[in-house]
């Protein structure tokens, strides 16, 4: 595989930042450290790897101003009352990231247009304003703009010329289109390839905090596991947009726990002890082509769902050396997925879903010994009455070699 630099940026500041902590009567920085904590909370409980380097805006003050001076002194930058502004009609090149011509283009109003030399330049450092925080420059105090910041710790972190640059499909204009800018009128190549994920819509919305239609991840993992979340999300391609809602969340429940119980049951047929070996090598060719493609997630979820039937054809046919196989396969698909259900993720979250999981699981367990008990006393038809109450409340029991097993109808 490759060696990853992954650089996550954290803008903990800006104007939406500064105007939460009037609105709360709180410092910017605890809005922003609020956010983070629960951004990167977020993202654990999702099994998403952490990366290399996190930095955060304000540590990076110094690496801006050096970027501006270098602007200033190409012809790429001037400074205005305090302001310093990145001249568009320096760099021909503006607008192809997002298939614009200039003079189409509506005026940037990211700060007082008066100084500007074109009302469509964009403001890369803004001077202070009562009660705001600011730092020294050579222009006076102020603090960043957002795309500089941003511009400014991909070059500290990645060099001038680096690989990969994703984020939302809403940031293509301005600011990755003004990040561009930036980077490239100060010699660097920047981003070689440009991954645009859509959205996570609601009634064909955006789901944001702005609209108040957002749904945090702490309160959906209170009613479905975490690894089931991700599922769901992984479930569409990343540039479609994803509508969200309980019903197609408690399906995609259901088919990862095909998987899944697929994964188990073969796991003790094999005799398999512990977590088992990934094999990365039995990962079907055309899960990889899939995953080749654009990262087309949903294929390479149709190659497991085809494998799982295969293995489960296997399992009712008593043919270890076909489950073997088809475990294989499975498990080494799942695990590029980040979806392994022995993976520590989903083993140590910590979260109230899972505490409830293992409580639900205890009790189950409970009345299936009652069954079997009922079974060995030949008492069919009290273990059958216990099997219907359980199917009753959506608990499906299947007998296995191994014993009973149970799994949410």
């Amino acid at each position: 595989g490759f060696d990853v630099t992954f650089v996550r940026n954290v803008t903990d500041i800006d104007d939406k930042i500064l105007m939460k902590g009037v609105e709360q009567g709180v410092p910017y920085w605890d809005v922003a450290m609020r956010n983070e904590r629960a951004f990167t909370w977020a993202y654990d409980a999702l099994g998403c790897l952490p990366p290399t380097y996190e930095p955060r805006a304000t540590g990076h003050v110094p690496e801006m101003i050096a970027l501006m001076q270098r602007l200033i002194a190409d012809g790429h930058g001037y400074a205005a009352s305090g302001d310093v502004y990145f001249d568009v009609r320096s760099f021909p090149e503006y607008g192809a990231l997002s298939g614009q011509r200039l003079d189409d283009m509506k005026d940037a109003t990211d700060a007082d247009p008066r100084g500007k030399r074109d009302p469509r330049d964009f403001a890369m450092w803004k001077s202070t304003k009562p009660g705001e925080p600011a730092w020294e420059t050579p222009w006076g105090p102020g603090r960043p703009g957002w795309h500089i910041e941003c511009s400014a710790m991909a070059e500290k972190y990645l060099g001038a010329t680096f690989d990969i640059h994703g984020g939302g499909l809403d940031l293509v204009f301005p600011h990755h289109e003004n990040e561009i800018a930036q980077s490239r009128a100060a010699g660097g190549g920047f981003a070689r390839f440009w991954l645009h994920n859509a959205w996570v819509t609601t009634s064909g919305e955006k789901m944001s905090k702005s609209l108040g239609n957002s749904l945090l991840v702490d309160q959906v993992v209170q009613r479905v596991r975490p690894v089931e979340l991700r599922y769901y999300l992984a479930g569409a391609h990343y540039r479609s947009m994803l509508e969200y809602s309980d019903e197609h969340v408690a399906e995609a429940g259901q088919g990862y726990r095909r998987i899944e119980g697929f994964l188990q049951r073969a796991a003790e047929v094999l005799g398999v002890p512990g977590a088992p070996e990934v094999r990365s090598q039995a990962r079907p060719a055309a899960f990889d082509a899939a995953m080749d493609d654009d990262i087309a997630v949903p294929q390479a979820l149709a190659v497991v769902h085809e494998t799982v039937r295969e293995g489960n054809a296997a399992l009712a046919a008593d043919d270890a050396e076909a489950v073997q196989r088809a475990f294989d396969a499975v498990l080494a698909m799942v695990d590029a997925l980040g979806l392994n259900p022995w993976a520590e993720p989903w083993r140590s979250t910590g979260t109230t879903g899972d505490r409830q999981s293992e409580v639900i699981d205890a009790l189950v367990q409970v009345v299936l010994q009652q069954r079997q008990d009922a079974r060995a006393r030949k008492d069919f038809a009290a273990a059958d009455a216990i099997r219907d109450g359980l199917d009753a409340i959506g608990i499906r029991v299947e007998d296995t070699p191994t014993g009973a097993r149970w799994s949410l109808g």
